[in-house]
Order: structure tokens, then sequence, then C-alpha cells
């Protein structure tokens, strides 16, 4: 497993923006595919955004597309997660993932897929 630690979270209003970065260490992270959840109060967690290994392929959730991008940094370890037009209901814990094993455009979206987690970092959006 690959050790992952967030940060960027916050308070923000809506129409915003906010930066989330996930660092990673322990394991060669060019070998992982890599995702970004969210988990809001009450709610399951949920695939927001997630990218493969080179950074050639990204996916979305259809309620963060146009509004969200998620990048990667293999030289630096890093994956991002750069969010424009915040809306309330974005408001949640949001999770870094690795995933280590072979994936498929499908399996990357799905939450046990992926064998490395964060901690996870509260993002706020007021009306």
């Amino acid at each position: 497993q690959v050790r992952l630690v967030e940060s960027g979270g916050g308070l923000v209003q809506a129409g915003g923006s906010l930066e989330l970065s996930c660092a990673a260490s322990g394991r060669p992270f060019d070998k992982y595919g890599m995702g970004w959840f969210r988990q809001a109060p009450g709610s399951e967690r949920e695939f927001v955004a997630g990218i493969g290994w080179s950074g050639s392929a990204t996916y979305y959730a259809d309620s963060v597309k146009g509004r969200f991008t998620i990048s990667r940094d293999n030289a630096r370890n890093t994956v991002t997660l750069q969010m424009n037009s915040l809306k309330p209901e974005d408001t949640a814990v949001y999770y870094c993932a690795g995933l280590s094993r072979k994936y498929t455009d499908y399996g990357i979206r799905r939450e046990n897929e992926y064998d490395s987690w964060g901690q996870g970092t509260q993002v706020t959006v007021s009306s």
C-alpha cells in the first residue's frame, strides 16, 4: 500500500474554488491509479474523480464534470483536485485513494477496487 495524506480542505462560499492535494509515499506512485471520493453526512462514500497512472486518462462523476479537474505529478508523487464553481452539495469529507492493481474504466470508479486511503479532508461550501 501507498501512504496518502490529503490537504487543502476548508470553508468556501458557493461559487468559489478550492484545490485539494494528496501526497503519496511508501510505494512507486506512478504504478497506481488514483481517485478522489467524498462522503457527506448521512450518505455513502461516492466517487468524484479518477486518473490513470500516466495521467492521460481521467474520469469524473456526472455531478462534478466541467467543474472539477484531477491531475497528477508523478515526479512529485502528488495528485490534485481543482474544484471550481463549488456548490453547497459539494460539502463532504474528501478522500484520496490509490489503486495498485489493474483496473478498468468501470473499476476505477468503484470504492472497493482501491487498496490505499488517506484520512480525509473536510470541504464545506456555504450558501
